[in-house]
């Protein structure tokens, strides 16, 4: 499997990497209060951290839905958290357009996954020379990740993540079957990463937005560490439950030392 350089660090490697932070971008307080808190409990325990955000959510279940700050204020902000906490970046984009303006910033490019068979995205992603995370659509299985893998590497860059949060199973839940770490660490070649908070998300579950079963959370992210995944996703948020976006299903802040500790002893047990 080929490992990602990334700063100091090594994605895919013998050290767990976690990307986390909140769903949509809400304020420059939450920002900073969430990455430097995350910061602090990744060095103690002794793991890689990126820092996660949405400067725009797109893909939202209703037009009325929170969408976070825009790219303009939204870049501006993580400019800031970069520079000022010494953290490297993770952030989506939803339009070509924006990935030249979001690799000014941003050391990991995002494609959600409804878009990750987008080719004109995938490929102006791939052309920042940036680390691209594709999202594996929840209506993919594994192996077809290989042919949108194949869009970013054929556009000059193989600096590859895949990230997992299930299949659609019915219409309201995710199912996630963890032979996917295997297929797509060792078949495919790219490292696994393991979205703990979008698996429990319930898609309509509040008629006009999702839901979520938070509890579950910290069950699947162990899963995933034990069956073989080098990196784990969670959004967090400091008050989940008056978050503006998925809160049913972000990890609190509170929480995150625990839940991050053990899956780190998981991984240094099984690596």
């Amino acid at each position: 499997m080929k490992t990602l350089k990334l700063n100091n660090f090594e994605i895919g490697g013998n050290k767990l990497t976690i990307l986390a932070g909140p769903c949509a971008m809400e304020s420059r307080e939450i920002e900073f209060e969430t990455a430097k808190k995350l910061k602090e409990i990744c060095k103690k325990i002794n793991i890689n951290f990126v820092f996660k955000t949405s400067f725009d959510k797109a893909n939202r279940s209703s037009l009325g839905s929170y969408r976070g700050l825009g790219i303009k204020e939204g870049l501006k902000i993580l400019t800031e958290v970069k520079d000022e906490l010494q953290v490297p970046i993770v952030t989506d984009i939803h339009e070509p357009s924006q990935a030249e303006l979001a690799a000014n910033v941003a050391d990991i490019i995002q494609i959600p996954a409804f878009l990750c068979r987008q080719t004109d995205l995938l490929v102006a992603a791939a052309k920042t020379g940036k680390i691209i995370n594709i999202k594996k659509g929840q209506f993919l299985s594994p192996n077809q990740m290989k042919s949108i893998a194949q869009k970013v590497i054929d556009s000059g860059n193989d600096k590859i993540l895949i990230t997992d949060r299930g299949t659609t199973f019915g219409y309201n839940n995710l199912v996630v079957d963890f032979r996917g770490v295997q297929i797509i660490q060792e078949e495919l070649g790219f490292p696994y990463v393991f979205d703990a908070t979008h698996s429990v998300q319930i898609p309509g579950g509040h008629g006009g937005s999702s839901s979520g079963e938070r509890k579950f959370v910290p069950l699947l992210a162990k899963s995933a560490i034990a069956a073989g995944a080098k990196c784990l996703f969670f959004e967090v948020h400091p008050n989940p439950d008056k978050a503006l976006c998925d809160g049913d299903n972000m990890l609190p802040l509170d929480k995150a030392v625990e839940t991050f500790d053990i899956c780190n002893k998981i991984f240094n047990l099984v690596n």
